[in-house]
């Protein structure tokens, strides 16, 4: 490892050190998020737990830079980070569809 003493550094070379590691954090957080997201997949049933509210429950539906976008039992859209998902392997009756693949059925906006 190459130690860099900072004392001897101009207010130049701080800022452009410091945007460097930023950006390496950055860098290991989104990694740390991608592999998170691997465990699950596009359409699988997932959950989580929002801060003062009940669990909720719904499909996973799209991959985002560093979460995923889940549509909840409800149909309200949520932006939830991979670490706060767990997986839910009882499927919802409207789901079923005579063995013939993996199909996700969405409420509409009128709640039909």
């Amino acid at each position: 490892m190459v130690k860099v003493d900072i004392d001897l550094l101009s207010e130049e070379e701080l800022i452009e050190l410091n945007q460097k590691v930023i950006a390496r954090l950055r860098f290991l957080r989104e990694m740390r998020s991608h592999v998170q997201m691997l465990d699950y997949r596009i359409g699988e049933r997932v959950g989580f737990r929002p801060p003062g509210q009940p669990e909720v429950h719904g499909t996973l539906t799209r991959y985002n830079k560093k979460s995923v976008t889940v549509i909840s039992d409800s149909g309200q859209q949520w932006r939830v980070h991979p670490g706060l998902l767990f997986k839910v392997n009882a499927a919802r009756p409207e789901q079923a569809n005579n063995g013939k693949g993996p199909v996700v059925v969405f409420p509409n906006k009128s709640g039909r």
